[in-house]
């Protein structure tokens, strides 16, 4: 066996959540989904289905909401979809995922052959069985990135908008730039306990949304001042970012620190 899978039910004020996790190769990659009020947010990996399928059996939403498109999130929605759940998220992708998910075999391995399954377009805003929802666009990390903020309870569901404070490798499909107009965006709205797909529970989520910020923003001027040096993008990032990451070398760089670097420099012109 390559990779050995875990998972954890769980309550945290009042939202339902599964965390599930493979471990291999000297990577360990976990995520989340949540249930509350009737809303599933997000589905998990299907590589992890016997975690994640029992979890949304015993949640019985109404309705589905994902955060993004990427597999880890989409994994178990043709599962949902089989049962009658309606799916909603941003449209822009909903195409591609009326396919089985096509992405480099690592991603294969540790998340498993997303199957094809059909959404309807999120609402900006919807309700629930007892509360009001809004859906924010924050791209950035994917293009088709939403957060979820329940405006009844002052919780967000972040999707993968934070993940950690104090990031170290991005997706190369990753904006830096969006990703900070987007925790911009995020905090002009009223919330406290954020719920995030990979770093779980927060209890003071907007402190952590502002600390993230604060580390891209810095970041950004890092970059900047480097750059007018005339340091080219690899000695930047050997200068804010020595250390090598297992996912970098497993991925085959599609996770790399370079893309925070590239895509920052993109931006700047």
């Amino acid at each position: 066996m390559i990779f050995k899978g875990s998972g954890v039910l769980g309550d945290q004020s009042g939202v339902q959540y599964c965390q599930a996790m493979n471990k291999g190769l000297g990577v360990t990659l976990n995520c989340y989904a949540f249930e509350t009020d009737g809303v599933l947010i997000d589905t998990g990996a299907h590589s992890l289905r016997q975690f994640f399928r029992p979890f949304i059996d015993q949640a019985q939403p109404d309705f589905v909401a994902i955060t993004h498109y990427h597999e880890d999130h989409t994994g178990n929605a043709a599962y949902c979809a089989a049962k009658g759940i309606p799916i909603y998220m941003d449209p822009l992708y909903a195409e591609d995922c009326n396919e089985r998910a096509r992405y480099p075999f690592y991603r294969r391995l540790f998340w498993g052959s997303r199957p094809a399954f059909s959404s309807e377009k999120m609402p900006e805003t919807f309700s629930s069985r007892h509360f009001q929802w809004r859906a924010v666009q924050t791209p950035g990390h994917a293009a088709d990135h939403v957060s979820l903020l329940n405006e009844s309870t002052g919780q967000l569901f972040s999707g993968d908008l934070f993940v950690s404070v104090k990031q170290k490798v991005a997706l190369r499909e990753e904006n830096i730039p969006e990703t900070i107009r987007s925790l911009e965006t995020i905090l002009e709205y009223d919330f406290g306990e954020m719920f995030c797909c990979h770093a779980g529970y927060v209890k003071d989520g907007k402190k952590k949304i502002k600390e993230k910020l604060e580390f891209l923003t810095d970041l950004t001027g890092n970059v900047s001042h480097l750059v007018h040096q005339g340091l080219s993008a690899d000695e930047i990032q050997q200068e804010l970012f020595p250390k090598r990451y297992p996912i970098s070398r497993f991925s085959r760089g599609e996770w790399d620190s370079k893309h925070i670097i590239s895509s920052i420099l993109t931006d700047i012109g």
